[in-house]
């Protein structure tokens, strides 16, 4: 956690993350390639990035990573997509190894990737296959990353790299596929590139706009709330709220998409009141990811029923793509707004040892025990809201 000024995340290396070196000597692919560290290729006329695997025998020999109309070359020109002129071309691992790469092998490598998209600037990157997806997302990505069929299909304005970057799968799998991964491929290309040939709306790159969290200690500004929707979100100290000892630490209520109030659960009843009449409030309509969750420890711990549930966004979530893995408040902020990692210095105080689903978390001992540690968890609860209100509002659209 905290250590001096910075905390840990703050100063860990986005190519180093675990302290391990990770160089062209440490891999030593390059010894036996005919052309090591192969340059990116492509006139990128469009700004289209393309990461593949590793370049091919044929590749290697040539010293270049031109395709001559393979089914990559074919489908891109199918689709107004000049695979060299308008793209620039790299690997994960950029030189040729003869087994799929190692993930050692991609995090040797990854640095180079990082310094082509620093220096290029792409408007958009497609991400082909499995080595691509851990170079680009494995190091940002704390929990199971997954393998393409989980990531692929999905327009992710990622914030780190400020472009859009679309996994699909990779032309050797789609050639060796059944004919309807061809289909599914084309299509999830055809989404790719539908800005750059008509300039669509979704080219325009929009940054991440910072949400206003305020922490209050006197709940009465919740009499107040205007807005006919509000999203709520508890931080508890386990999963299920019925055996003896647990507790809601705190809670968030968003207002809209960009401001929530936060605060510690009062230890006085009354000094709860104003949430309790929110929640109350048959005007209000509430809206959380897994509504299931704040509505049994209301019930259980604060002894106050939910009037007017409107909406559950894991829920809503499943129903629009029901693939295992990616019905999650942090997948979904992921995908929908680029946002990635920012549970992993909470994360490990809100895990349990124990697999019962009534044990006790550490999250008391982060609130008590941690420097800036209940600020931290409160700013967590915030951005929960905030993620899970703007969720709400793209669901909505659609």
């Amino acid at each position: 956690m905290a250590e001096g000024f910075f905390t840990k995340k703050q100063t860990e290396s986005t190519t180093r993350p675990d302290g391990k070196v990770y160089s062209c000597a440490s891999c030593g692919l390059y010894k036996h390639a005919n052309t090591p560290k192969m340059l990116p290729y492509g006139n990128f006329k469009k700004g289209i990035l393309n990461i593949g695997e590793t370049p091919n025998k044929t590749q290697d020999i040539k010293g270049n990573s031109i395709h001559h109309k393979g089914l990559l070359q074919q489908t891109y020109e199918s689709l107004g997509i000049d695979l060299y002129e308008d793209c620039l071309n790299i690997n994960a691992v950029n030189c040729h190894t003869t087994q799929t790469p190692t993930n050692y092998e991609i995090d040797c490598c990854r640095k180079y990737v990082l310094e082509i998209i620093k220096k290029y600037k792409p408007k958009l990157i497609i991400i082909l296959g499995d080595s691509a997806l851990y170079s680009l997302v494995g190091h940002k990505w704390k929990k199971k990353l997954g393998g393409i069929h989980k990531w692929r299909g999905f327009i992710i304005p990622d914030q780190d790299y400020k472009c859009w970057i679309c996994p699909v799968y990779h032309p050797s799998f789609v050639i060796r596929a059944e004919k309807e991964v061809e289909t599914i491929w084309k299509q999830d290309l055809k989404r790719c590139f539908a800005g750059i040939n008509s300039n669509a709306p979704f080219l325009q790159f929009f940054p991440y706009v910072k949400p206003d969290i305020e922490f209050i200690t006197d709940l009465s500004i919740l009499n107040d709330i205007q807005s006919n929707i509000v999203v709520i979100d508890y931080e508890t100290t386990g999963l299920k709220p019925h055996a003896k000892g647990h507790k809601i630490i705190c809670i968030s209520v968003a207002v809209n998409e960009n401001k929530c109030f936060v605060f510690m659960l009062p230890k006085k009843r009354k000094d709860l009141k104003p949430y309790l009449d929110l929640l109350k409030n048959k005007k209000i309509k509430k809206v959380a990811h897994n509504i299931k969750f704040e509505d049994a420890w209301s019930m259980v711990r604060l002894r106050q029923k939910i009037n007017n549930w409107h909406g559950d966004t894991m829920l809503a979530a499943h129903i629009e793509d029901n693939r295992p893995g990616i019905n999650s408040l942090k997948f979904q902020t992921y995908i929908k707004f680029g946002i990635v990692d920012y549970d992993s210095e909470i994360n490990p105080y809100l895990q349990s040892d124990a697999k019962d689903g009534n044990s006790i978390n550490s999250i008391e001992k982060l609130v008590n025990d941690v420097s800036g540690g209940k600020e931290m968890l409160m700013k967590y609860c915030g951005l929960d809201t905030i993620f899970t209100y703007r969720l709400f509002l793209e669901q909505i659209k659609n």
